[in-house]
């Protein structure tokens, strides 16, 4: 059987509601084989068909959204008219709670997500939209894998124009620091510790703190969004959490601990690319 394959077809950036570590940050990059019979054109699938129907598939599915196991315990959900409400609860009995427009879920049937269970749900769901010459579907996601340190954070930014307005979705990121032009995999280190599991939010988007949570809410073109979770989980900034200012922000605070030295920085947003911050 021919088989056609297509690697780093795309990145898939999203969080996921985990029962051991709540609310985390995943990028994937995507790999495809399909398999199946030739078809009129003696393809198994046109290249040019798979980069933009496929892609833009998984992009809308699955890409910049919250990946919820609807079979574990912990999870509720409740649906309203064109929105979502979820409650989780983690095996160490920590809440979040969201709320957002349907269309920022991805509900697996699983009791936790895992890579395996989005390439078995990718796979089904691609499956019912591709052509019935293709038969065999086989999608593999992995995480960069270049030396150094990553930080797995959910933002949501919500003066974005797309779906990174989203209040929950996120990123596996590297971060490299340079103290004094000398590559710094201490401090490297100590952020990446700090800001595992993270979420970071802004500011102004607090809407109340109550019994060591931290509630935030907003309102965009795509809808109401809202999100509850534990404080201990949370890491607050002044600014917007896009890239740039998470990568200023970094300089910012290594300034001001060491105001003698002179840093470089460079965020990471997800996979091969993001932002630059340095020293004057």
């Amino acid at each position: 059987m021919p088989r056609l394959f297509v690697d780093n077809l795309t990145v898939i950036d999203c969080s996921i509601l985990d029962p051991k570590r709540g609310l985390i940050g995943a990028s994937w990059s995507v790999n495809l084989e399909l398999g199946g019979n030739l078809d009129h054109q003696s393809m198994v699938f046109d290249f040019a068909k798979v980069k933009k129907a496929v892609k833009q598939w998984i992009d809308q599915e699955v890409d910049h959204k919250l990946l919820v196991p609807s079979n574990y315990k912990g999870t509720q959900v409740t649906h309203l008219d064109a929105s979502c409400e979820i409650s989780f609860e983690t095996k160490d009995k920590l809440t979040i709670e969201h709320s957002s427009p349907t269309s920022a879920l991805c509900l697996i049937d699983a009791k936790r997500i895992s890579r395996k269970r989005v390439r078995h749900f990718i796979a089904k769901r691609l499956a019912e939209v591709l052509p019935s010459n293709v038969t065999d579907i086989k999608v593999t996601l992995h995480n960069e894998t270049s030396i150094g340190r990553y930080y797995t954070y959910s933002h949501g930014l919500k003066k974005h124009d797309g779906n990174c307005q989203r209040i929950a979705h996120g990123h596996r990121s590297k971060i490299e620091i340079w103290k004094n032009k000398v590559r710094s995999r201490k401090l490297e280190k100590q952020l990446a510790e700090m800001w595992c599991d993270i979420y970071l939010g802004t500011s102004e988007d607090v809407t109340e703190f109550d019994a060591s949570k931290v509630s935030f809410n907003y309102k965009t073109e795509q809808g109401e969004f809202s999100l509850r979770l534990p404080e201990e989980r949370v890491y607050l900034m002044e600014s917007d959490t896009t890239v740039e200012c998470i990568a200023e922000h970094v300089l910012s605070v290594l300034e001001r601990d060491m105001p003698k030295a002179s840093f470089k920085v460079r965020a990471y947003e997800g996979i091969s690319k993001g932002a630059i911050a340095e020293s004057s």
